[in-house]
């Protein structure tokens, strides 16, 4: 992943670190001098403060010199491996791991695995058990009166142990569960790229419409003027090829312009005519066959209730990324099969390629997902696409399943609605 990436999938929100730090620094403040002045218990609660003051300073350093809104993986490392350094100073003064409040020193480290890269939570993981071990030989005794109570061997080398395995089990999950959500945002970001470019280019049949209706006026004088030039210059064979010309030219504009029109009437009813599901899979389909060699088969079945539904890019693009899959990964047919009653319609897709991977059947819809066979090629760009298509169509009330077709051999995708949910489209 290259820096630009990483700089906006693996990186803290400073705002909710910098309250999160807050909030752990006044706790730092509340337990020491309650335990000191409430409690009475005595401990070098002098130093213990002054150490809370360096996490104050950097806190404000954070609000009031950094202009960043994300802290990337550099900064982020510092600041954290600051807050272990400050909790384990302040373990060190009031008993080590001994300390109930030892626990918190797993916070940085697990905080910092759901946002951060590998390297930078293995770094921080590193320096967590050092001083989980540091801390276990050297520290000051708990705070008087608890120093009077004496520890088994097997109970004060288990707490550093229990610590150390609950660290890594964990980082481990929190790491897992933070790669799995940097995907999905990157993949949910890919889906609002796609939609963008779709209503831009709605947008520029807008503006396409809007000019086609701007020049006609112009387009329709310059037509009636060389309409009259040729009927007065018609017998000039100086003048009169060009006249033709010019009329046969203008005759081509008003051509174009009513190509470029969103008119459903006119040229384009795919637009933003409402069609039934058998006409938008019909015009998917068109648009494969002219980049394709495969053959596509569409079969409506017999007593089909057809309706119209309204107009939805999601809609179209999500059905669009599954038949391009299919179209991707078969090796010669696409089977596409429509089926509508009172109550639900389905539109279901199949190939006559290698279809699914048996492990990876449970996963589909999951952006970037791989096989566990290595040298299992059919696999090329199974992912993202699915997950789009998946996302867009659930979106629009659509359920769906994956499965492997009995009777084409290929894989097999079924997209099904109630009716009353498609007319809410």
């Amino acid at each position: 992943m290259d820096f630009k990436k990483s700089s906006e999938y693996y990186s803290l929100n400073k705002l909710i670190y910098i309250n999160l730090r807050w909030i752990a620094i006044i706790g730092q403040l509340l337990t020491v001098n309650s335990v000191k002045f409430v409690f009475d218990f005595n401990f070098d609660y002098i130093f213990a403060n002054a150490v809370i003051v360096v996490g104050i300073l950097s806190n404000l350093y954070l609000i009031y010199f950094n202009n960043e809104n994300l802290l990337n993986n550099k900064r982020a490392f510092i600041f954290l491996t600051i807050d272990i350094i400050q909790l384990a100073i302040l373990l060190y003064l009031t008993g080590g791991v001994l300390n109930p409040f030892s626990i918190f020193l797993l916070i940085p480290s697990v905080f910092g695995s759901t946002r951060l890269d590998i390297k930078t939570n293995l770094s921080l993981l590193f320096i967590t058990v050092i001083c989980i071990l540091f801390l276990t030989f050297f520290h000051k005794d708990l705070p008087y009166p608890l120093n009077n109570y004496k520890f088994s061997d097997y109970y004060y080398y288990a707490i550093p142990i229990a610590l150390i395995i609950a660290l890594i089990f964990l980082n481990y999950f929190a790491l897992i569960f933070g790669k799995e959500s940097n995907l999905r945002k990157e993949a949910l970001d890919k889906i609002q790229e796609v939609i963008a470019k779709e209503h831009e280019l709605v947008s520029l049949g807008g503006q396409a419409a809007a000019a086609a209706h701007s020049l006609g006026t112009p387009l329709s004088t310059i037509k009636i003027i060389t309409q009259d030039l040729y009927s007065n210059f018609k017998d000039n064979k100086e003048f009169n090829k060009d006249i033709e010309l010019l009329l046969s030219q203008v005759n081509r504009c008003n051509d174009i312009l009513k190509k470029l029109t969103l008119n459903p009437i006119i040229e384009d009813e795919f637009i933003d005519k409402d069609l039934s599901l058998y006409d938008y899979v019909n015009e998917i389909v068109k648009s494969f066959e002219e980049i394709s060699d495969k053959n596509f088969s569409i079969n409506v079945k017999q007593n089909s209730n057809s309706f119209n539904i309204r107009k939805s890019i999601e809609l179209v693009y999500g059905i669009r990324n599954f038949v391009g899959n299919a179209n991707k990964f078969s090796k010669k047919n696409i089977f596409i099969t429509i089926k509508s009653d009172s109550e639900k319609s389905e539109i279901i897709i199949e190939d006559d390629g290698p279809g699914f991977p048996k492990n990876i059947l449970n996963k589909i819809g999951e952006p970037y997902i791989k096989s566990i066979q290595k040298n299992d090629k059919s696999l090329s760009g199974l992912g993202l696409g699915l997950f789009i298509g998946k996302t867009l169509l659930e979106k629009n009330l659509a359920k769906l399943n994956f499965r492997n077709s009995e009777t084409r051999g290929g894989a097999e995708i079924n997209i099904g609605w109630i009716n009353k949910d498609l007319n809410k489209i």
